[in-house]
């Protein structure tokens, strides 16, 4: 097993008891099968107990998994031929967001998503998957490339937020996030969202303004971190965990509360214990939706993504105003 969380201890205690049961009876030449089989069972039956049961908090620690698969991880299993695409042709080219022209199938398409490293050399080029305006406008450019040639858009959802720091405000982060999310509502050409892990703030709705929005079933999606929202509400980040039971971020929530379409099944345990299945777990679910809104018109497109936003957080006013 590799990188297991605190709520997966116990399965990782039993195992190892297994396999120096396993050992010692080789050792030994002694024949511990019927014990073997009992704490196999025992195992398989923790297992479904462990990860039928997951909490939100613990949703939130695998979603942030250093070993979860990022975008370009997923790319070779959903997609043929993806060339990359560099640069937003204003100021230059931020890796925390990757891009580029791609196969689905017989169809072409144009695929866009964060990307977070998976060591610190890498994180850090990558500013940990939070990207600059440059990285944004890189987005907006390969958005209106595709409109224009007719290619439908697959983005992938999985940063904390857009880059906080100085450098970022002073080339109009703010500007860049709002230009994305209204260059994708006016979009002519059909848009699929996919958060694959962490779906931060408008970092993350930058990218995610589609006609279907989908999650991986261990994926978090909110307008805050929950470290963010522990820190306001109680002063304190490491309360993170208590925040993150509160807030409503899990898939389940998401497609309760309508803000995305479908949840995208993992395997057994998280994304990072088996990259192929996850890959080939959204596209199947990419072929279907795509299937269902390939063939409709601009307008059409154009007016359900908007009334699918509009829906978004309705409210009774009754329920808030009090009584003059």
């Amino acid at each position: 097993m590799a990188g297991e969380l605190a709520f997966e201890q116990p399965l990782v205690e039993l195992r190892k008891k297994i396999d120096e049961l396993k050992q010692f009876g080789q050792e030994k030449g002694i024949d511990f099968g019927e014990e073997i089989a009992r704490l196999e069972e025992r195992h398989a039956q923790l297992q479904e107990e462990i990860y039928n049961n997951v909490s939100p908090a613990q949703k939130m620690h695998l979603a942030r998994h250093h070993q979860r698969p990022t975008t370009l991880d997923l790319l070779p299993y959903i997609f043929t031929d993806f060339v990359e695409l560099h640069g937003d042709r204003m100021f230059g080219d931020d890796m925390a967001i990757v891009g580029g022209l791609a196969r689905f199938g017989e169809r072409p398409v144009t695929v866009i998503g964060h990307q977070r490293g998976k060591d610190t050399k890498e994180n850090i080029a990558r500013f940990f998957g939070s990207p600059h305006p440059e990285g944004y406008r890189k987005a907006q450019r390969l958005m209106r490339q595709a409109e224009k040639f007719g290619r439908p858009i697959i983005t992938f959802i999985d940063t904390k937020g857009a880059y906080p720091g100085n450098t970022a405000e002073e080339r109009g982060q703010s500007e860049a996030i709002a230009r994305s999310m209204l260059d994708m509502a006016m979009l002519k050409v059909p848009v699929i969202c996919i958060v694959i892990g962490e779906g931060g703030s408008g970092g993350a709705i930058a990218l995610g303004l589609g006609n279907r929005v989908l999650m991986l079933e261990n994926a978090i999606y909110s307008v805050i971190s929950p470290n963010g929202a522990a820190s306001i509400l109680w002063k304190d980040a490491s309360k993170a965990d208590q925040a993150a039971e509160a807030m409503k971020i899990t898939a389940a929530d998401l497609l309760e509360f309508e803000v995305i379409e479908e949840i995208i099944p993992e395997p057994k345990g998280g994304a990072h214990r088996d990259y192929e299945a996850t890959g080939l777990a959204i596209r199947d679910v990419l072929e279907r939706q795509l299937g269902e809104i390939g063939g409709l018109s601009a307008e059409t497109l154009i007016s359900e993504r908007y009334e699918k936003f509009r829906k978004i957080g309705r409210f009774a006013s009754d329920a808030i105003l009090p009584n003059s």
